[in-house]
């Protein structure tokens, strides 16, 4: 059973939104930009956003973000926002404090790359349960959202989403609806998470195989502390301190590999308007090869490194041949396990063996989930401190 679904994005104190502020009262945007009304910054220069949009702009490309919904009456994504179900269902509405915040930020990241893309809000998370979310029954509203999407028209799915997993490793039904955005053809990108600085948990639905997960980078192209470390990685982008749109209006920075996705997203969007017969292995494909690839090669930490966004939208019109396909199997179907008890049955348990070892686990998990929930606790006030 999996966890559910939480933000992965960090607001930054007021000392850094000062003095970001008065960076940006400084930096010229890019005029190509000026259609997209979100403040930009460091991340401009980075990705190479102004020659990227001197060849597209997400002219004619849908993207699906899974979030928290949307507020489309913001400036930045006002007449661009085409809002879909509300899969979480928890009751909550806009104008609520714990409705889209996270996402109204990231669909503007989105935007601020693509400005002529449009968005698809699909809600599948709430804002502020960013514990690791609560034990879920039921069919996931991550991969109700994927299918909604995959349904709906959409060119590129956006998930600055993530949790780990009780139990199981993985999501049955996320890892069938995001086979289903494959066959379609549909690039899915997710933030790589955001526990690098402490217990580095892995993260889903970025560690499910054909998912481009990002990891996050600071200034210097490093990568970020809090970025989680994990061979998923694919790429990694801008995530420390990028303006963003608030759910109550204005802007804000935010930390985290949320905002790396959503850029990512972005630059997808325009390698799509650029080219829309692009395969989801040709996206892969092209933004690993014209990364930045850091000293020794692909590693754990930003994946093939920070992408190019000029360079992968140039690289669109030729890309390099998908030789991705279904391959028959040909091995021999197995039945049973080697001491031939069939799927269909288990052997028999040992039960007194089995009381004895669930009341010792359940007492050493009492403890660690204590310490996980204080230590957690104490960085959340941190963070707001």
């Amino acid at each position: 059973m999996s966890v559910r679904r939480h933000t992965t994005a960090r607001l930054t104190t007021a000392t850094t939104a000062l003095v970001l502020g008065s960076l940006l009262g400084v930096a010229a945007a890019p005029p190509a930009a000026a259609a997209n009304p979100t403040p930009t910054s460091w991340e401009a220069k980075a990705l190479g956003l102004a020659s990227a949009q001197g060849t597209a702009q997400g002219e004619g490309i849908k993207v699906a973000v899974l979030d928290s919904g949307v507020m489309t009456n913001h400036v930045a994504l006002h007449g661009k926002v085409t809002t879909g179900p509300d899969f979480l269902k928890d009751g909550l509405q806009p104008g609520d404090p714990r409705w889209g915040g996270h996402g109204t930020a990231m669909a503007s990241d989105v935007l601020k790359v693509a400005p002529k893309a449009s968005i698809l809000s699909v809600r599948v998370i709430d804002d502020k349960k960013d514990h690791g979310g609560d034990i879920r029954q039921g069919v996931s509203p991550t991969s109700q959202g994927i299918d909604y999407a995959v349904d709906h028209g959409a060119d590129v799915i956006s998930m600055s989403l993530g949790g780990e997993m009780f139990g199981d490793s993985v999501d049955e039904d996320e890892v069938d609806a995001l086979a289903r955005a494959a066959q379609k053809g549909i690039p899915v990108i997710a933030s790589a998470g955001n526990e690098g600085d402490m217990f580095n948990d892995a993260s889903y639905p970025a560690g499910y195989p054909g998912v481009i997960a990002v990891a996050a980078t600071q200034q210097n192209g490093s990568r970020a502390d809090f970025s989680t470390v994990r061979t998923y990685n694919a790429v990694a982008a801008p995530g420390v301190a990028i303006m963003s749109a608030k759910n109550t209006g204005g802007y804000e920075p935010v930390d985290g590999t949320s905002p790396a996705a959503a850029l990512t997203s972005g630059v997808v969007a325009l390698m799509l308007s650029h080219n829309d017969k692009l395969t989801p292995a040709q996206v892969r494909t092209l933004l690993t090869k014209t990364a930045h690839h850091p000293a020794g090669g692909r590693n754990a930490l930003v994946g093939y490194g920070p992408i190019d966004a000029a360079a992968a939208v140039q690289g669109s019109s030729k890309p390099p041949a998908d030789g991705t396909g279904p391959v028959k199997y040909t091995g021999k179907e197995h039945l049973a396990t080697p001491d031939g008890t069939p799927k269909t049955q288990h052997p028999p348990l040992e039960t007194d063996l089995v009381t004895i070892g669930l009341g010792a686990a359940g007492v050493g998990l009492l403890m660690v989930i204590g310490a996980v929930l204080i230590t957690r606790a104490g960085r959340r006030a941190a963070a707001r401190g």
